[in-house]
């Protein structure tokens, strides 16, 4: 038999704890001494303790936990329950950390005002590609919207290219389609040498060369590119120019860490 103090020591819980579970019928003492009022446990009750200390941490609520506890929750169901929860937390811990990243975007945008680097933009003129490509409509341009997406484009238009033999012959291309609803058509494009037309997997178009493009390079994820965007939209106005036509995103260097990318922004141009 266990004091109270003892149980809370081997169940890493503290004895108010235990006090309240025992007022709500959770966990009721083996013996209350009828003149002290101090309560005693059995070590088999540490099992129904740890029962209630995990489905608490799946973020049940008390009451929830008691009609769990009653319906004799067994321990692989309680895995079970466990793994799941820990892909919901997980799945929010990514997307609060992507919150995070955007709004630091946000802030080094804003503390850059007025000190845009012109050095990094180049006019250049951009030859026409021949490309494979793989669409899909998504919702918005926020990374949320848009990554998810696109590498899900160029597994399946890779892997489409594989089957069918074809190679790869130059970097990556992304490019956005604006919608009348506000949503976008994304395009994750391959260069090939490969007869236009359209097969199950993918279809090959010719993208039209960019006479005038104004250029900025990007190193790292995607999820940062709101900084050189903007700059290079910004110095587009501010130097005489307006954008004529969708811009691209051209992968000069791809490494499966993000960190490690190198990625073209070009946007065409005209002269005002």
């Amino acid at each position: 038999m266990l004091s109270i103090g003892d149980f809370a020591r081997h169940g890493q819980v503290s004895v108010r704890m235990l006090r309240h579970y025992d007022r709500l019928g959770l966990l009721v003492p083996d013996r209350v001494d009828p003149v002290s009022g101090y309560r005693y446990y059995e070590a088999g009750q540490l099992a129904r303790l740890n029962r209630i200390i995990a489905l608490k941490g799946l973020g049940l609520t008390l009451e929830q936990v008691g009609r769990v506890l009653d319906d004799a929750v067994t321990g692989p169901e309680l895995r079970g329950m466990l793994t799941l929860r820990r892909a919901e937390i997980e799945q929010r811990i990514t997307a609060d950390r992507n919150r995070l990243t955007q709004v630091e975007a946000r802030l080094r945008v804003i503390e850059r005002e007025g000190a845009m680097p012109t050095d990094e933009i180049v006019i250049k003129s951009v030859p026409a590609v021949r490309v494979a490509e793989r669409s899909t409509v998504v919702a918005d341009f926020t990374p949320e919207a848009i990554g998810p997406a696109v590498e899900q484009l160029f597994t399946d238009l890779c892997a489409g290219l594989d089957r069918a033999g074809v190679g790869i012959i130059g970097p990556a291309v992304v490019y956005y389609d604006q919608r009348p609803d506000g949503s976008l058509l994304a395009h994750a494009a391959m260069p090939v040498a490969a007869e236009p037309g359209d097969t199950p997997d993918y279809t090959v178009v010719d993208l039209p060369a960019m006479p005038l493009a104004a250029t900025q390079i990007h190193r790292g994820s995607m999820d940062g590119a709101l900084e050189p965007h903007q700059d290079l939209t910004r110095w587009i106005e501010e130097n005489g120019y307006r954008t004529a036509g969708a811009g691209r995103e051209v992968t000069l260097v791809w490494d499966v860490d993000e960190n490690k990318w190198v990625t073209e922004l070009q946007e065409p141009v005209a002269r005002i």
